[in-house]
Formats: C-alpha cells, structure tokens, sequence
C-alpha cells in the first residue's frame, strides 16, 4: 500500500511511571514516509484523545517532533484554533520576559491538572513536515502548548513544573473551578497536507 494511503491510526499514549517518558528525544535527520505516518498518526492521536499537543516521546517514540493543534474540545472548550503542525527539531530562539500562571493537563499525566508558570510570547524555530524551516511567534494559550511539548523532548512533565504539588486537581475540579462545562466542539481542521 502507498504511504499516503495508508489508514491514520490511534497511538496508544504512555503514562507517567514509563521510563521512555524521560529520556530526551534525539533529532530528526531526513524525513522519511515512517516519519510522515508517525506525523500523521499524532495528529489523529491528538484529535482523538481531545488533546491540543501531542509529542513523539508520548506514543514511545523518542524524536524530536511534536504536534500543536489547538481547537475547542472536550477538555479544553475555550482553545483558541490553529491548524494541526508538525514541528520538527523544535526550539525557543526568543522570548519575552513576561511570564504567566494557567492550567496545564497532558494526555500521559490523565485526569490531572495544575497551574505552570510559562514565558507569554515565544520565537521559535522548528521544520515542517516537508523540511522547510519555520520561523514563528506564539502568544498565550499556543505559546503554552509549545513549551509544554517542548518539555516533553526533555524528558519532562507539567507535574515537574507545578510549585506545589498538592494544588494538583483533578479533571472534574479543574472544570468545577472554571464554572465551565465543557461542550462538545466541532471538528478540527483538517491535517496539513503533505504538499
């Protein structure tokens, strides 16, 4: 079967406890149509999963490659939108010196949520999906998304980051203090394509 044919499916996530969930990602050399599944792959994890980020260590792969697709969902109901994107070989190159407190969950620490302090606006660097070099700046809830996953890289999670951990709540507090009951969103855009 062609490699764009090939049927997208659902990674199984690893949870804190796995020892892969700490080692730090190694980089991407070439792209490759393993690769090119993989990416695809993270992004129907992603959206299955009701996530708004997913990083390669999460699904067992230790790359340095992660996904920010932000969209309204079931976990998080006010994220703003953006078109799934993969980025490749990721970094910070700038950033502000404001830094803000908000919420943080993550797909292998379920059912928990915790208050991160992360930079507010961000310059970053990373490839995309076809090696063109991108160069970008993120504000707020996207710029939290990519530190989050950039964390990932390095073998650390939000948990790592929360003060203190007793202030950990889980899901249904974290939606009780919001006063927020999440609504079913519609769809996210659709995956970028492999142009």
């Amino acid at each position: 079967m062609l490699p764009f044919l090939m049927p997208r499916k659902e990674l199984p996530i690893i949870t804190l406890g796995d020892p892969r969930l700490r080692l730090v990602a190694q980089p991407i050399g070439h792209l490759d149509d393993r690769l090119q599944r993989l990416i695809d792959n993270l992004i129907w994890t992603a959206q299955k999963t009701h996530g708004v980020g997913i990083a390669a260590p999460q699904v067992g792969e230790p790359l340095r490659l992660f996904i920010v697709a932000s969209y309204p969902n079931l976990r998080y109901p006010h994220a703003p939108r953006m078109a799934p994107t993969a980025m490749i070989n990721p970094r910070i190159v700038a950033h502000d010196e404001a830094r803000v407190s908000g919420w943080e969950g993550c797909l292998s620490v379920p059912d928990q949520r915790g208050q991160v302090e992360r930079w507010q606006t961000i310059e970053v660097e990373y490839g995309d999906r076809r090696g063109h070099l991108k160069r970008q700046v993120f504000t707020d809830f996207v710029a939290r998304i990519f530190q989050h996953e950039l964390d990932h890289l390095e073998g650390t999670v939000f948990v790592d980051r929360v003060p203190d951990p007793s202030t950990l709540v889980t899901e249904a507090e974290y939606f009780a203090q919001m006063n927020s009951v999440p609504a079913i969103a519609t769809s996210p855009e659709a995956p970028e394509s492999r142009r």
